[in-house]
């Protein structure tokens, strides 16, 4: 039982962690035809819930000292706090079960509500798991394709002219992303396989497990059935007299008398 809610509390505690706690940073360089004019490590921050429609930088146009603000492309903290969302809930459940379990044993045993609240709740967190984890998986790489400086470079009005060389300096930490985003998965995707294992164990908490057997009373035929087995096998019980069946023995020597009186078949010989 105590499986069913300490284990996913700190899963999901590290679920919500490397998913929430992740910030990163990228550098490209502008090289106008001006020197004066060039930029050569301009900084780009980005970092949960990775909105990156909303991650602005300012870039020179390699005329004059004039700059234009551009953005990134995205936003993807649907998944991202969907993800974080669902972790933190289930850690909030998990820690109020534990508190059920530990001083309230005797109130959620007495009746089915509780537990039949308990298996749909479980259900539920099992199936939000598996949707979460998938969607920030698809999230994740759709942020990395959008933080490639490769991919920033050119929406930049002044890389667009041959003259001018527009380069990244360093793309993201993908270490630490991908670090982040495997833990995410793993602990996503292994809160699934736990919500799911506890469905067996909450549903034979419920009265739905316990009151099968006491649904489907024995019928009024099989009773009748079993109390005619009963009263043939007390007719043919052995006598202790005779060690024969009574019944039984009544037919054989009825039998036995209607055969002796048979004269058998009448042979003719020639004398």
């Amino acid at each position: 039982m105590f499986v069913h809610v300490i284990s996913p509390q700190l899963f999901a505690i590290f679920a919500f962690a490397t998913c929430g706690g992740y910030s990163g940073q990228l550098r490209v360089s502008v090289d106008c035809i001006n020197k004066s004019d060039s930029n050569l490590s301009i900084a780009i921050n980005f970092a949960y819930p990775f909105r990156l429609n909303r991650v602005e930088f300012d870039v020179p146009m390699c005329e004059g000292r004039r700059q234009e603000r551009l953005y990134l492309i995205g936003d993807f903290s649907s998944s991202a706090e969907f993800f974080v969302t669902i972790a933190v809930f289930s850690f909030l459940y998990s820690l109020l079960a534990t508190v059920v379990y530990i001083f309230f044993q005797n109130k959620y045993s007495e009746n089915n509500r509780g537990p039949l609240i308990d298996f749909i709740v479980t259900v539920v967190f099992s199936f939000m798991w598996l949707v979460s984890s998938s969607a920030w998986a698809k999230g994740l790489s759709d942020v990395k394709a959008a933080t490639d400086p490769d991919e920033v470079v050119l929406l930049m009005s002044a890389c667009k002219v041959q003259t001018n060389k527009c380069s990244s300096v360093y793309g993201p930490r993908w270490s630490g992303l991908n670090t982040s985003a495997f833990f995410a998965q793993v602990f996503g995707y292994l809160n699934f396989v736990l919500w799911a294992g506890n469905i067996w164990f909450v549903f034979k908490e419920t009265g739905w497990h316990k009151g099968g057997a006491a649904r489907y009373p024995a019928s009024s035929s099989e009773k009748q059935a079993t109390a005619f087995n009963q009263q043939v096998y007390n007719q043919g019980s052995f006598d202790q007299s005779g060690g024969a069946f009574t019944g039984t023995g009544d037919f054989a020597q009825s039998e036995y008398s209607q055969v002796g009186n048979y004269g058998g078949p009448i042979s003719y010989t020639n004398q």
